[in-house]
């Protein structure tokens, strides 16, 4: 797939298509059946005069959704203005879990209709992350197969846990089976996180709860088994693994000194692989940690967009990056994402 149009950085001579695996997009025609069928499962929603719809289900608020979340031109110009060739699209919070079997199903249905959409419109620009409706495994492992035939979806987005459930349970099983089958990546994100409470002040749920949660579902896909039953089945971490990385050391000790851990085939350390990771750390030692620790190979370039602290040149964040070699650079802006995503 080639873009539209060139892109930089340039890597020796030749452009590179850079491709934004973490871009979230909220479709209008989503947004509408979400403000029908949203308050009878205890959504709030507003209407923000000239900022867009503002929702909120339990603690979690979204929004004001404007122009730059719904409208594709507008984000076709952003990411021309930011030298990104491809944005891989993704619902992110309040997902669809909350709403009920029916409700959730119809909510994650219309949602992929329109991320084939958006790529039929801009097929060398836009592809899909599909969500499902995991608070019904029957219905979502029948989405899967169902939206990986749709134009233009190349993987799954789910949440960190599904409401009280963590991915580790037996009864999301059949979904990663298809999945796996399916040889497409599943890209996680938190929705709701660890502790709400102590996090409201301060930004705290986003800046701390976000990261924790994406530890906290690393270790019960090892711990719990989901790695080694599923054993081509890639995951893919947002906010460059959270605490993750820098935790798996304790998580592998207590693997080494606690006969209770010790039922995985091997230790948390040897799962890192595993996963990969996108290169919204906010720091550039935290990317080359992940490099040099992990494998320039599973770093992905992201940018959060376009939520307010989501980085506004994403490729600069890479290309400027001193601590990378050239080749690790064009990697992670391009190669690695064409390959997983099958681009």
């Amino acid at each position: 797939m080639n873009a539209q149009q060139s892109h930089e950085p340039h890597q020796h001579g030749q452009p590179i298509d850079a491709i934004d695996v973490h871009a979230h997009w909220y479709p209008q025609a989503w947004l509408d059946l979400l403000a029908k069928l949203g308050p009878a499962h205890g959504l709030e929603w507003q209407q923000v005069k000239g900022k867009g719809p503002q929702f909120k289900v339990g603690p979690l608020t979204t929004g004001p959704a404007g122009p730059r979340f719904v409208d594709l031109g507008a984000r076709i110009a952003a990411m021309d203005e930011q030298g990104v060739a491809v944005h891989a699209l993704s619902l992110s919070q309040p997902m669809v879990y909350w709403a009920g079997r029916e409700s959730g199903n119809r909510l994650a249905l219309e949602y992929n209709d329109q991320l084939a959409r958006a790529h039929e419109a801009y097929p060398k620009r836009l592809v899909g992350l599909a969500t499902l409706p995991l608070q019904a495994p029957d219905l979502a492992a029948r989405e899967v197969e169902r939206a990986a035939a749709l134009p233009g979806i190349r993987g799954f987005y789910l949440a960190t846990r599904m409401l009280e459930q963590e991915l580790s349970d037996a009864a999301f099983f059949p979904v990663y089976e298809r999945i796996e089958a399916l040889g497409l990546p599943i890209f996680l994100h938190p929705v709701f996180v660890l502790a709400p409470e102590r996090l409201k002040q301060h930004y705290l749920t986003n800046l701390l709860g976000n990261p924790f949660e994406s530890a906290i579902a690393a270790a019960h896909l090892i711990f719990g088994g989901v790695l080694d039953r599923f054993p081509k089945l890639s995951f893919v971490l947002p906010h460059a693994g959270g605490a993750f990385p820098w935790l798996v050391g304790r998580l592998h000790r207590g693997w080494e000194k606690r006969a209770d851990l010790q039922h995985i085939k091997q230790g948390p350390k040897d799962y890192l692989r595993r996963f990969y990771y996108d290169t919204i750390g906010y720091s550039d030692t935290v990317v080359e940690y992940l490099v040099r620790n992990i494998g320039a190979d599973r770093v992905l370039m992201g940018s959060d967009y376009c939520f307010p602290i989501a980085y506004e040149r994403p490729v600069e964040v890479v290309a400027g990056n001193s601590l990378l070699t050239h080749a690790e650079q064009h990697a992670i802006l391009e190669t690695n994402a064409r390959s997983l995503l099958r681009l």
